[in-house]
């Protein structure tokens, strides 16, 4: 992710969310030339991924290739977490899987 260009206000606000809420200034930003990186020290793989798909979902970004999710769910009205091509793909392995556990029962 390329880090996001910032100036002295933002660096102050980028202070204050760090105080208030950490999980917020979590990010790459660029200061005259710095790059400075906020992250969680120390933090697993999951809790790295986790982190990504709650980024991208909040975005409404497909969170496997992050592309822009354009349909929503007609019983919630929140965009769906993965875009058509992965809803497919994920779908037809899901079905498989059902079919195989309806033959050997």
């Amino acid at each position: 992710m390329e880090p996001v260009k910032v100036n002295p206000a933002s660096l102050d606000k980028i202070a204050a969310d760090l105080k208030k809420d950490p999980e917020l200034a979590i990010g790459n930003y660029l200061y005259k030339g710095y790059r400075i990186q906020i992250s969680k020290y120390k933090a697993s793989g999951a809790e790295r991924v986790q982190q990504l798909y709650k980024r991208r979902r909040d975005n409404g970004l497909c969170i496997v290739c992050g592309t822009k999710v354009t349909r929503k769910n007609p019983s919630t009205g929140k965009l769906y977490r993965l875009c058509d091509t992965h809803r497919s793909l994920i779908d037809q392995k899901n079905k498989e899987k059902a079919a195989a556990r309806n033959k050997k029962k």
